[in-house]
Protein backbone atom coordinates (compact mmCIF):
# COMPACT_ATOMS: atom_id res chain seq x y z
CA UNK A 1 0.00 0.00 0.00
CA UNK A 2 2.83 2.30 0.84
CA UNK A 3 4.46 1.67 -2.65
CA UNK A 4 0.99 2.96 -4.09
CA UNK A 5 1.14 5.91 -2.79
CA UNK A 6 4.70 6.64 -2.71
CA UNK A 7 4.78 6.37 -6.65
CA UNK A 8 2.29 9.26 -6.88
CA UNK A 9 4.12 11.86 -4.82
CA UNK A 10 5.25 13.63 -7.71
CA UNK A 11 3.92 16.47 -8.91
CA UNK A 12 0.29 16.94 -8.01
CA UNK A 13 -3.00 17.26 -10.07
CA UNK A 14 -5.32 16.53 -8.01
CA UNK A 15 -8.46 18.30 -7.36
CA UNK A 16 -7.69 18.95 -3.67
CA UNK A 17 -5.22 21.94 -3.60
CA UNK A 18 -2.35 21.72 -0.52
CA UNK A 19 -0.06 24.22 0.63
CA UNK A 20 0.37 27.68 -0.95
CA UNK A 21 -2.44 26.19 -3.68
CA UNK A 22 -4.94 26.39 -0.80
CA UNK A 23 -4.03 29.53 0.75
CA UNK A 24 -4.76 30.84 -2.47
CA UNK A 25 -7.91 29.14 -3.65
CA UNK A 26 -11.33 29.98 -2.93
CA UNK A 27 -12.15 26.57 -3.32
CA UNK A 28 -10.93 26.64 0.85
CA UNK A 29 -13.96 28.84 1.53
CA UNK A 30 -15.49 27.09 4.71
CA UNK A 31 -12.71 24.50 5.33
CA UNK A 32 -10.41 24.90 8.08
CA UNK A 33 -7.01 26.50 6.66
CA UNK A 34 -3.79 25.53 8.66
CA UNK A 35 -3.74 27.64 11.82
CA UNK A 36 -2.03 31.02 11.05
CA UNK A 37 0.50 32.92 13.83
CA UNK A 38 -0.10 36.21 15.04
CA UNK A 39 1.27 38.47 12.56
CA UNK A 40 1.37 41.39 15.22
CA UNK A 41 3.98 39.32 17.84
CA UNK A 42 5.66 41.63 20.46
CA UNK A 43 9.29 41.31 20.31
CA UNK A 44 10.34 40.03 24.06
CA UNK A 45 12.79 40.95 26.55
CA UNK A 46 13.69 39.79 29.60
CA UNK A 47 11.93 41.04 32.95
CA UNK A 48 13.99 43.32 35.19
CA UNK A 49 16.35 41.88 38.17
CA UNK A 50 14.10 43.72 40.93
CA UNK A 51 10.79 41.79 39.78
CA UNK A 52 12.48 38.32 38.66
CA UNK A 53 13.52 38.25 42.00
CA UNK A 54 9.69 39.32 43.77
CA UNK A 55 8.81 36.49 41.09
CA UNK A 56 11.26 33.71 42.68
CA UNK A 57 10.34 34.85 45.94
CA UNK A 58 6.93 34.61 45.51
CA UNK A 59 7.17 31.39 43.52
CA UNK A 60 9.81 29.87 46.93
CA UNK A 61 7.01 30.57 49.17
CA UNK A 62 4.23 29.59 47.34
CA UNK A 63 2.56 32.45 46.49
CA UNK A 64 2.06 31.15 43.05
CA UNK A 65 -1.05 33.49 42.20
CA UNK A 66 0.61 36.75 43.29
CA UNK A 67 3.61 35.39 41.29
CA UNK A 68 1.77 35.03 37.84
CA UNK A 69 -0.29 37.81 38.81
CA UNK A 70 2.91 40.37 38.65
CA UNK A 71 3.83 38.87 35.16
CA UNK A 72 0.58 38.78 33.91
CA UNK A 73 0.92 42.43 34.26
CA UNK A 74 4.27 43.14 33.37
CA UNK A 75 3.30 40.94 29.68
CA UNK A 76 0.32 43.00 28.97
CA UNK A 77 1.69 45.84 29.61
CA UNK A 78 2.55 48.56 26.68
CA UNK A 79 0.12 46.30 24.24
CA UNK A 80 -2.67 49.50 23.49
CA UNK A 81 -0.09 51.45 22.26
CA UNK A 82 0.13 52.54 18.35
CA UNK A 83 3.60 51.14 18.38
CA UNK A 84 4.96 47.91 19.01
CA UNK A 85 6.52 47.74 21.96
CA UNK A 86 8.54 44.72 23.12
CA UNK A 87 7.03 42.66 25.98
CA UNK A 88 8.37 41.78 29.21
CA UNK A 89 9.13 37.83 29.11
CA UNK A 90 9.80 35.74 32.26
CA UNK A 91 12.79 33.08 31.56
CA UNK A 92 12.68 29.41 30.21
CA UNK A 93 12.60 28.31 33.32
CA UNK A 94 9.71 30.25 34.97
CA UNK A 95 7.52 29.47 31.93
CA UNK A 96 8.67 25.43 33.07
CA UNK A 97 7.41 25.64 36.23
CA UNK A 98 4.05 27.81 35.16
CA UNK A 99 3.21 24.70 32.87
CA UNK A 100 3.12 22.39 35.73
CA UNK A 101 1.45 24.87 37.86
CA UNK A 102 -1.46 24.45 35.82
CA UNK A 103 -1.67 20.92 35.58
CA UNK A 104 0.12 19.37 38.80
CA UNK A 105 -2.56 17.78 40.92
CA UNK A 106 -1.73 19.50 44.21
CA UNK A 107 -3.23 22.60 42.42
CA UNK A 108 -5.78 20.87 40.50
CA UNK A 109 -7.92 18.01 41.02
CA UNK A 110 -6.29 17.97 45.10
CA UNK A 111 -5.63 21.59 45.67
CA UNK A 112 -6.30 21.82 49.44
CA UNK A 113 -7.20 25.63 49.00
CA UNK A 114 -9.06 27.93 46.49
CA UNK A 115 -5.93 30.29 46.30
CA UNK A 116 -3.69 27.29 44.85
CA UNK A 117 -6.74 26.27 42.03
CA UNK A 118 -7.04 29.97 40.81
CA UNK A 119 -2.92 29.85 40.81
CA UNK A 120 -3.53 26.98 38.23
CA UNK A 121 -6.22 28.19 36.20
CA UNK A 122 -3.95 31.82 35.79
CA UNK A 123 -1.02 29.79 35.10
CA UNK A 124 -3.21 28.61 32.19
CA UNK A 125 -4.38 31.93 30.96
CA UNK A 126 -0.36 33.06 31.66
CA UNK A 127 0.87 30.88 29.07
CA UNK A 128 -2.17 31.52 26.42
CA UNK A 129 -1.08 35.27 27.09
CA UNK A 130 2.42 34.90 26.47
CA UNK A 131 2.23 32.69 23.41
CA UNK A 132 -0.92 35.34 21.92
CA UNK A 133 1.28 38.41 22.45
CA UNK A 134 4.87 37.14 21.48
CA UNK A 135 4.56 33.42 20.04
CA UNK A 136 6.65 30.42 20.74
CA UNK A 137 9.74 31.90 19.22
CA UNK A 138 10.27 35.00 20.93
CA UNK A 139 9.14 33.67 24.06
CA UNK A 140 11.87 30.67 23.59
CA UNK A 141 9.74 27.95 24.33
CA UNK A 142 12.50 25.59 23.03
CA UNK A 143 14.46 26.25 26.13
CA UNK A 144 11.73 26.27 28.26
CA UNK A 145 9.58 23.11 27.30
CA UNK A 146 12.48 20.26 26.79
CA UNK A 147 11.85 17.03 28.48
CA UNK A 148 14.86 16.15 30.85
CA UNK A 149 13.44 12.63 31.83
CA UNK A 150 12.15 11.28 34.97
CA UNK A 151 15.01 11.39 37.68
CA UNK A 152 15.85 14.59 36.95
CA UNK A 153 16.45 17.08 39.72
CA UNK A 154 17.35 20.46 37.63
CA UNK A 155 17.30 21.97 34.17
CA UNK A 156 20.24 22.23 32.17
CA UNK A 157 22.02 25.68 32.51
CA UNK A 158 20.49 26.80 35.79
CA UNK A 159 22.62 26.48 39.24
CA UNK A 160 21.51 28.55 42.09
CA UNK A 161 22.08 31.91 42.90
CA UNK A 162 22.78 31.29 46.05
CA UNK A 163 26.21 29.64 45.44
CA UNK A 164 27.42 31.83 43.45
CA UNK A 165 27.66 35.16 45.56
CA UNK A 166 28.09 38.35 43.65
CA UNK A 167 29.74 36.91 40.90
CA UNK A 168 26.40 36.26 38.91
CA UNK A 169 25.36 39.24 36.72
CA UNK A 170 21.59 40.53 37.55
CA UNK A 171 20.96 40.13 33.59
CA UNK A 172 22.28 36.45 33.68
CA UNK A 173 18.82 34.64 33.67
CA UNK A 174 19.86 31.18 33.15
CA UNK A 175 21.94 31.18 36.49
CA UNK A 176 18.20 31.93 38.50
CA UNK A 177 17.37 28.07 39.84
CA UNK A 178 13.95 28.04 41.23
CA UNK A 179 14.69 26.23 44.80
CA UNK A 180 11.01 24.06 45.19
CA UNK A 181 10.38 20.74 44.04
CA UNK A 182 7.55 21.29 41.53
CA UNK A 183 10.49 23.81 39.38
CA UNK A 184 12.75 20.70 39.39
CA UNK A 185 12.42 16.71 40.10
CA UNK A 186 8.48 17.21 40.46
CA UNK A 187 8.16 19.37 37.26
CA UNK A 188 5.99 17.81 34.19
CA UNK A 189 9.61 18.29 32.65
CA UNK A 190 11.52 15.61 35.19
CA UNK A 191 8.35 13.26 35.98
CA UNK A 192 7.21 12.66 32.14
CA UNK A 193 9.38 10.65 29.80
CA UNK A 194 8.89 12.66 26.40
CA UNK A 195 5.72 14.77 24.92
CA UNK A 196 4.33 11.52 23.47
CA UNK A 197 4.04 10.63 27.32
CA UNK A 198 1.94 13.35 28.21
CA UNK A 199 -0.54 12.89 24.99
CA UNK A 200 -0.55 9.16 25.69
CA UNK A 201 -1.57 9.75 29.56
CA UNK A 202 -3.53 13.05 28.77
CA UNK A 203 -5.90 10.69 26.22
CA UNK A 204 -5.96 8.22 28.32
CA UNK A 205 -7.78 10.14 30.64
CA UNK A 206 -10.36 11.89 28.10
CA UNK A 207 -11.61 8.17 28.47
CA UNK A 208 -11.39 6.75 31.88
CA UNK A 209 -10.07 9.74 34.15
CA UNK A 210 -12.58 12.67 32.95
CA UNK A 211 -11.54 14.78 36.22
CA UNK A 212 -7.76 14.44 35.27
CA UNK A 213 -8.86 14.92 31.78
CA UNK A 214 -10.33 18.69 32.44
CA UNK A 215 -6.75 19.66 33.32
CA UNK A 216 -5.11 17.42 30.62
CA UNK A 217 -7.03 19.00 28.18
CA UNK A 218 -6.38 22.78 28.46
CA UNK A 219 -2.89 21.82 28.90
CA UNK A 220 -2.82 20.06 25.78
CA UNK A 221 -5.01 22.57 23.79
CA UNK A 222 -2.27 24.95 24.86
CA UNK A 223 0.75 22.91 23.40
CA UNK A 224 -0.88 21.71 20.10
CA UNK A 225 -1.38 25.76 19.88
CA UNK A 226 2.35 26.47 20.13
CA UNK A 227 3.41 23.28 17.66
CA UNK A 228 1.40 24.38 15.22
CA UNK A 229 1.91 27.80 15.72
CA UNK A 230 6.17 27.64 15.64
CA UNK A 231 5.61 25.23 12.63
CA UNK A 232 3.84 27.83 10.37
CA UNK A 233 5.62 30.93 11.12
CA UNK A 234 9.34 29.25 9.98
CA UNK A 235 9.96 29.07 6.63
CA UNK A 236 10.59 26.00 4.83
CA UNK A 237 14.61 25.95 5.90
CA UNK A 238 13.46 26.71 9.80
CA UNK A 239 11.05 23.89 9.91
CA UNK A 240 13.79 21.30 10.65
CA UNK A 241 14.48 23.06 14.22
CA UNK A 242 10.85 23.55 15.31
CA UNK A 243 9.72 22.42 18.52
CA UNK A 244 7.33 19.57 17.15
CA UNK A 245 10.50 18.01 15.05
CA UNK A 246 12.42 18.09 18.45
CA UNK A 247 9.70 16.02 19.55
CA UNK A 248 9.65 14.13 17.18
CA UNK A 249 13.25 13.09 17.29
CA UNK A 250 14.64 14.50 20.23
CA UNK A 251 18.52 15.01 19.98
CA UNK A 252 19.62 13.19 23.25
CA UNK A 253 17.59 9.97 22.54
CA UNK A 254 17.28 9.81 18.91
CA UNK A 255 14.39 7.93 17.20
CA UNK A 256 11.66 7.48 19.89
CA UNK A 257 9.66 5.44 17.68
CA UNK A 258 6.99 6.46 14.90
CA UNK A 259 4.54 3.79 16.28
CA UNK A 260 4.50 4.63 20.01
CA UNK A 261 3.90 8.51 18.79
CA UNK A 262 0.65 7.63 17.03
CA UNK A 263 -0.09 4.73 19.59
CA UNK A 264 -0.47 7.75 22.06
CA UNK A 265 -1.99 10.15 19.62
CA UNK A 266 -4.48 7.15 19.49
CA UNK A 267 -4.33 5.72 23.26
CA UNK A 268 -8.22 4.96 24.56
CA UNK A 269 -8.13 4.05 28.18
CA UNK A 270 -7.26 0.48 26.99
CA UNK A 271 -5.68 -1.34 29.61
CA UNK A 272 -2.64 -1.96 27.07
CA UNK A 273 -2.73 1.95 26.55
CA UNK A 274 -2.94 2.21 30.35
CA UNK A 275 0.05 0.35 30.68
CA UNK A 276 1.91 1.78 28.08
CA UNK A 277 1.44 5.72 29.25
CA UNK A 278 1.26 5.95 32.58
CA UNK A 279 0.34 8.51 34.85
CA UNK A 280 3.01 11.32 34.94
CA UNK A 281 2.58 12.35 39.17
CA UNK A 282 1.91 9.01 41.87
CA UNK A 283 -1.40 8.87 42.66
CA UNK A 284 -2.25 11.22 40.26
CA UNK A 285 -5.92 10.25 39.82
CA UNK A 286 -6.47 10.53 43.48
CA UNK A 287 -8.85 13.42 44.64
CA UNK A 288 -8.82 15.17 47.58
CA UNK A 289 -11.95 14.19 49.72
CA UNK A 290 -14.51 16.81 50.86
CA UNK A 291 -16.83 17.09 53.61
CA UNK A 292 -20.92 17.13 52.01
CA UNK A 293 -19.54 18.19 48.82
CA UNK A 294 -18.41 21.28 50.35
CA UNK A 295 -15.60 23.93 48.02
CA UNK A 296 -12.48 23.71 48.60
CA UNK A 297 -11.55 25.88 51.51
CA UNK A 298 -10.00 29.18 51.57
CA UNK A 299 -6.52 29.60 53.34
CA UNK A 300 -3.22 31.28 53.35
CA UNK A 301 -0.62 29.33 52.23
CA UNK A 302 1.90 27.40 54.50
CA UNK A 303 5.48 29.60 53.76
CA UNK A 304 8.00 27.20 53.27
CA UNK A 305 12.01 27.25 54.68
CA UNK A 306 14.16 26.34 51.95
CA UNK A 307 17.16 26.42 53.74
CA UNK A 308 15.87 23.51 56.12
CA UNK A 309 14.28 21.61 53.94
CA UNK A 310 10.51 21.87 54.67
CA UNK A 311 8.09 22.87 51.60
CA UNK A 312 5.17 23.00 53.62
CA UNK A 313 2.23 20.56 52.74
CA UNK A 314 1.68 21.48 49.13
CA UNK A 315 3.56 18.05 48.60
CA UNK A 316 2.16 16.26 51.07
CA UNK A 317 -1.24 14.28 51.25
CA UNK A 318 -1.79 11.83 53.31
CA UNK A 319 -3.89 8.86 52.26
CA UNK A 320 -6.81 9.20 54.76
CA UNK A 321 -7.26 12.81 52.96
CA UNK A 322 -7.52 11.19 49.43
CA UNK A 323 -9.87 9.16 47.28
CA UNK A 324 -9.62 7.39 43.98
CA UNK A 325 -11.02 9.14 41.24
CA UNK A 326 -13.57 6.78 40.00
CA UNK A 327 -13.47 5.99 35.89
CA UNK A 328 -16.80 7.37 34.50
CA UNK A 329 -16.90 3.79 32.85
CA UNK A 330 -14.46 1.12 33.70
CA UNK A 331 -11.81 0.08 30.53
CA UNK A 332 -13.40 -3.19 29.79
CA UNK A 333 -16.85 -1.54 29.43
CA UNK A 334 -15.60 0.93 27.39
CA UNK A 335 -14.77 -1.49 24.90
CA UNK A 336 -16.75 -4.32 24.83
CA UNK A 337 -19.72 -2.38 25.42
CA UNK A 338 -18.94 -0.15 22.22
CA UNK A 339 -22.00 -1.11 20.65
CA UNK A 340 -24.54 0.53 23.27
CA UNK A 341 -26.93 3.39 22.62
CA UNK A 342 -24.89 5.92 23.88
CA UNK A 343 -21.56 4.94 22.14
CA UNK A 344 -23.78 4.96 18.76
CA UNK A 345 -25.26 8.18 19.53
CA UNK A 346 -22.07 9.63 19.91
CA UNK A 347 -19.10 7.81 18.59
CA UNK A 348 -16.91 10.49 19.58
CA UNK A 349 -16.67 9.22 23.33
CA UNK A 350 -14.55 5.93 22.55
CA UNK A 351 -11.62 8.19 22.19
CA UNK A 352 -12.76 10.65 25.19
CA UNK A 353 -15.22 12.93 23.59
CA UNK A 354 -15.13 15.74 20.95
CA UNK A 355 -12.42 17.64 22.49
CA UNK A 356 -10.25 14.54 22.22
CA UNK A 357 -10.85 13.69 18.95
CA UNK A 358 -10.31 17.33 17.74
CA UNK A 359 -6.50 17.51 19.11
CA UNK A 360 -5.79 13.85 17.90
CA UNK A 361 -6.56 15.19 14.44
CA UNK A 362 -4.93 18.75 15.11
CA UNK A 363 -1.70 16.43 15.94
CA UNK A 364 -2.73 14.19 13.14
CA UNK A 365 -2.15 17.43 10.91
CA UNK A 366 1.14 18.26 12.12
CA UNK A 367 2.53 14.77 12.03
CA UNK A 368 1.54 15.28 8.29
CA UNK A 369 3.02 18.29 7.85
CA UNK A 370 6.67 17.24 8.87
CA UNK A 371 6.05 13.86 7.03
CA UNK A 372 5.70 15.63 3.86
CA UNK A 373 8.50 18.61 4.08
CA UNK A 374 10.80 16.79 6.31
CA UNK A 375 10.49 13.01 5.78
CA UNK A 376 14.32 12.46 6.87
CA UNK A 377 13.18 13.57 10.39
CA UNK A 378 10.71 11.49 10.65
CA UNK A 379 8.89 9.06 8.25
CA UNK A 380 7.62 9.80 4.52
CA UNK A 381 3.92 10.63 3.79
CA UNK A 382 3.02 6.86 2.67
CA UNK A 383 4.59 5.25 5.64
CA UNK A 384 2.20 7.93 7.89
CA UNK A 385 -0.36 6.77 6.59
CA UNK A 386 1.03 3.02 6.83
CA UNK A 387 1.00 3.38 10.82
CA UNK A 388 -2.76 5.24 10.77
CA UNK A 389 -3.75 2.56 8.73
CA UNK A 390 -3.87 0.38 11.44
CA UNK A 391 -5.16 2.14 13.78
CA UNK A 392 -8.49 3.44 11.83
CA UNK A 393 -9.12 0.64 10.42
CA UNK A 394 -10.51 -1.35 13.62
CA UNK A 395 -12.46 1.64 15.19
CA UNK A 396 -15.48 0.95 16.22
CA UNK A 397 -18.15 2.37 12.93
CA UNK A 398 -19.85 5.39 14.55
CA UNK A 399 -15.87 6.72 16.00
CA UNK A 400 -14.49 5.71 12.37
CA UNK A 401 -17.20 8.12 10.54
CA UNK A 402 -16.97 10.39 13.17
CA UNK A 403 -12.81 10.58 12.21
CA UNK A 404 -13.69 10.76 8.66
CA UNK A 405 -16.21 13.58 8.70
CA UNK A 406 -15.82 16.66 6.90
CA UNK A 407 -16.30 18.71 10.06
CA UNK A 408 -12.99 16.73 11.91
CA UNK A 409 -11.17 16.27 8.72
CA UNK A 410 -11.52 20.30 8.18
CA UNK A 411 -8.03 20.11 10.74
CA UNK A 412 -6.19 18.52 7.42
CA UNK A 413 -5.93 20.46 4.28
CA UNK A 414 -7.95 19.57 1.05
CA UNK A 415 -5.25 17.22 -0.49
CA UNK A 416 -4.44 15.47 2.87
CA UNK A 417 -8.10 14.77 3.62
CA UNK A 418 -8.73 13.62 -0.21
CA UNK A 419 -5.76 11.10 0.51
CA UNK A 420 -6.41 10.30 3.80
CA UNK A 421 -9.58 8.83 2.86
CA UNK A 422 -8.83 7.70 -0.52
CA UNK A 423 -6.04 5.39 1.34
CA UNK A 424 -8.45 3.74 4.09
CA UNK A 425 -11.29 3.46 1.16
CA UNK A 426 -8.80 1.34 -0.86
CA UNK A 427 -7.97 -1.04 1.95
CA UNK A 428 -11.69 -1.68 2.38
CA UNK A 429 -12.71 -1.54 -1.27
CA UNK A 430 -12.92 -4.78 -3.67
CA UNK A 431 -9.71 -6.48 -5.12
CA UNK A 432 -12.20 -5.88 -8.75
CA UNK A 433 -12.22 -2.46 -8.82
CA UNK A 434 -9.99 -0.38 -10.61
CA UNK A 435 -6.81 0.90 -8.80
CA UNK A 436 -6.91 4.71 -8.07
CA UNK A 437 -4.44 7.33 -8.52
CA UNK A 438 -4.40 9.63 -5.97
CA UNK A 439 -3.49 12.17 -7.79
CA UNK A 440 -5.59 12.31 -10.47
CA UNK A 441 -8.78 11.68 -8.53
CA UNK A 442 -12.04 13.38 -10.83
CA UNK A 443 -15.59 12.54 -11.07
CA UNK A 444 -14.78 9.44 -13.65
CA UNK A 445 -12.52 8.07 -11.36
CA UNK A 446 -14.85 8.47 -8.49
CA UNK A 447 -17.57 6.59 -10.86
CA UNK A 448 -15.42 3.77 -11.97
CA UNK A 449 -13.00 3.68 -8.90
CA UNK A 450 -15.03 4.48 -5.73
CA UNK A 451 -19.02 4.82 -6.28
CA UNK A 452 -20.02 1.30 -7.94
CA UNK A 453 -17.78 -1.22 -4.90
CA UNK A 454 -18.68 -3.31 -2.49
CA UNK A 455 -15.72 -3.86 0.81
CA UNK A 456 -13.53 -7.31 0.08
CA UNK A 457 -15.12 -9.03 2.63
CA UNK A 458 -18.87 -9.82 3.72
CA UNK A 459 -18.44 -8.36 6.79
CA UNK A 460 -21.20 -5.55 7.58
CA UNK A 461 -18.78 -3.45 9.52
CA UNK A 462 -16.42 -3.15 6.43
CA UNK A 463 -19.21 -2.67 4.10
CA UNK A 464 -20.11 0.39 6.44
CA UNK A 465 -17.08 1.71 6.98
CA UNK A 466 -16.59 1.91 2.84
CA UNK A 467 -19.66 3.84 2.62
CA UNK A 468 -18.41 5.99 5.12
CA UNK A 469 -15.26 6.54 3.05
CA UNK A 470 -17.56 7.00 -0.05
CA UNK A 471 -19.61 9.68 1.38
CA UNK A 472 -17.19 11.47 2.36
CA UNK A 473 -14.98 11.79 -0.72
CA UNK A 474 -18.25 12.68 -2.38
CA UNK A 475 -19.03 15.38 0.16
CA UNK A 476 -14.99 16.60 -0.22
CA UNK A 477 -15.36 16.50 -3.99
CA UNK A 478 -18.70 18.30 -3.69
CA UNK A 479 -17.55 21.12 -1.80
CA UNK A 480 -14.63 21.90 -4.03
CA UNK A 481 -15.03 21.94 -7.75
CA UNK A 482 -18.97 20.34 -7.30
CA UNK A 483 -20.05 17.07 -8.83
CA UNK A 484 -21.66 17.15 -12.05
CA UNK A 485 -25.00 15.48 -11.37
CA UNK A 486 -25.55 12.95 -13.79
CA UNK A 487 -27.86 9.82 -14.95
CA UNK A 488 -24.25 8.01 -14.83
CA UNK A 489 -23.30 9.42 -11.80
CA UNK A 490 -26.58 8.41 -9.86
CA UNK A 491 -26.55 5.02 -11.49
CA UNK A 492 -22.94 4.44 -10.25
CA UNK A 493 -23.80 5.03 -7.02
CA UNK A 494 -26.81 3.22 -6.59
CA UNK A 495 -24.77 -0.15 -7.53
CA UNK A 496 -22.28 0.50 -4.80
CA UNK A 497 -24.98 0.71 -2.51
CA UNK A 498 -26.70 -1.83 -3.43
CA UNK A 499 -23.35 -4.24 -4.14
CA UNK A 500 -22.62 -2.78 0.15
CA UNK A 501 -25.65 -3.94 1.06
CA UNK A 502 -25.99 -7.27 -0.51
CA UNK A 503 -22.42 -8.27 0.35
CA UNK A 504 -22.55 -7.54 4.23
CA UNK A 505 -23.89 -10.68 5.52
CA UNK A 506 -22.41 -10.59 9.03
CA UNK A 507 -20.68 -9.08 11.60
CA UNK A 508 -17.08 -9.48 12.77
CA UNK A 509 -17.18 -9.20 16.39
CA UNK A 510 -14.53 -8.17 18.59
CA UNK A 511 -12.50 -10.07 20.83
CA UNK A 512 -14.01 -10.98 24.58
CA UNK A 513 -17.41 -9.84 22.76
CA UNK A 514 -20.31 -11.90 23.41
CA UNK A 515 -23.43 -11.60 21.49
CA UNK A 516 -23.82 -10.11 18.55
CA UNK A 517 -27.26 -8.84 17.80
CA UNK A 518 -27.34 -5.18 18.99
CA UNK A 519 -24.12 -4.78 17.14
CA UNK A 520 -25.51 -6.27 14.43
CA UNK A 521 -28.56 -4.33 14.01
CA UNK A 522 -26.75 -0.96 14.84
CA UNK A 523 -23.87 -2.17 12.04
CA UNK A 524 -27.07 -2.77 9.87
CA UNK A 525 -28.28 0.46 10.19
CA UNK A 526 -25.37 2.80 9.59
CA UNK A 527 -24.53 0.67 6.29
CA UNK A 528 -28.17 1.63 5.13
CA UNK A 529 -27.59 5.32 6.64
CA UNK A 530 -24.48 5.77 4.40
CA UNK A 531 -26.44 4.61 1.47
CA UNK A 532 -28.96 7.32 2.35
CA UNK A 533 -26.78 9.90 2.96
CA UNK A 534 -25.17 9.43 -0.22
CA UNK A 535 -28.07 9.39 -2.60
CA UNK A 536 -28.66 13.03 -0.07
CA UNK A 537 -25.42 14.44 -1.34
CA UNK A 538 -26.24 13.20 -5.29
CA UNK A 539 -29.56 14.88 -4.56
CA UNK A 540 -27.48 18.16 -3.24
CA UNK A 541 -25.28 18.29 -6.44
CA UNK A 542 -28.55 18.03 -8.85
CA UNK A 543 -30.69 20.60 -7.45
CA UNK A 544 -27.72 22.73 -7.79
CA UNK A 545 -27.55 21.52 -11.39
CA UNK A 546 -30.71 22.37 -11.83
CA UNK A 547 -30.76 25.92 -9.84
CA UNK A 548 -27.72 26.98 -11.88
CA UNK A 549 -29.29 26.15 -15.53
CA UNK A 550 -32.06 28.55 -14.51
CA UNK A 551 -29.73 30.97 -14.65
Amino acid sequence: MADVLANDRGTRHSLFPTGSEMQDSSLSSGVATPRTPNPQYRPAKSVPYELREHCLIYFEEGLYWQALNLLCSLTVAGGSTPSIKPAFVPPPHHLALISTLSVHPALTTRAKTTEMLEAANLATKYLGIVNRIVGPMNANVHEAFFFLGPGTASRRGVISRRTTGGNVSPDKEEFEIIDIELANISSLWARAEDFWHVVGWGFNCSVVHKKRWERWRMWLEYMVGVLEDDWWMRSSREQGDSLIVRYLNPEDRGNIGEKRIIRAIFADGSPRSLAEFKEVWSNETKERKTNNNAEVTKKIPVKINIEEGDYGDYMQSSEDELEDDVPAESVKDSHVNSDSTTAYTDGSLLLGGSAALQLRLRLTALLIQVAKELPDRFISYANLFDIYITHIRPLPLPTFSLFLSPPYLRFLQLGEQSDLVQYIASSFISSSAPRMNFDDIDQQVLEKCVLPWSANTTSIDDNAKLGACVETLLRLFNNVAGLNWTHTLHSYALMGIQAREGNATHRRKRKGEAGSGVGTENNRAWLEASGKRILGVLQMAKESRQVSHRF
